[in-house]
């Protein structure tokens, strides 16, 4: 788990062996996995929808968790290859969108981009 500015909490969600399995067979048969894949085998897709309760009412919208999720690409790569396990690999993205969540020092969540 981790915390969040603010009192809010991202549960680690277990490894998504199935989605890892067509991800990595994606990218194995050398198609693009990071565009031409549909959103049902994506992981930002599938992370978004476990962490978007939380991350929504924290002013954390889903084109800053996409965007957060596609520059953390390499680990994601790393994962699928094997060269990162599962906790390894999400943790480090829940620690990113820690880092950049849109929290004052009060507490109180800001606007975010998608809001504007």
């Amino acid at each position: 788990m981790i915390e969040l500015a603010g009192g809010a909490r991202l549960v680690l969600p277990e490894e998504p062996v199935e989605l890892k399995v067509g991800l990595r067979e994606a990218l194995l048969e050398g198609q693009d996995w990071r565009e031409g894949l549909s959103d049902d085998i994506c992981i930002g897709v599938w992370l978004w929808g476990q962490w978007q309760p939380t991350l929504e009412p924290a002013g954390f919208g889903r084109d800053e968790f996409v965007d957060v999720v596609t520059e953390y690409r390499r680990e994601l790569w790393l994962w699928l290859v094997g060269d990162r396990v599962w906790a390894q690999y999400v943790s480090g993205l829940a620690g990113r969108v820690a880092r950049r969540m849109p929290v004052l020092a009060t507490g109180e969540p800001t606007q975010n981009a998608s809001d504007r």
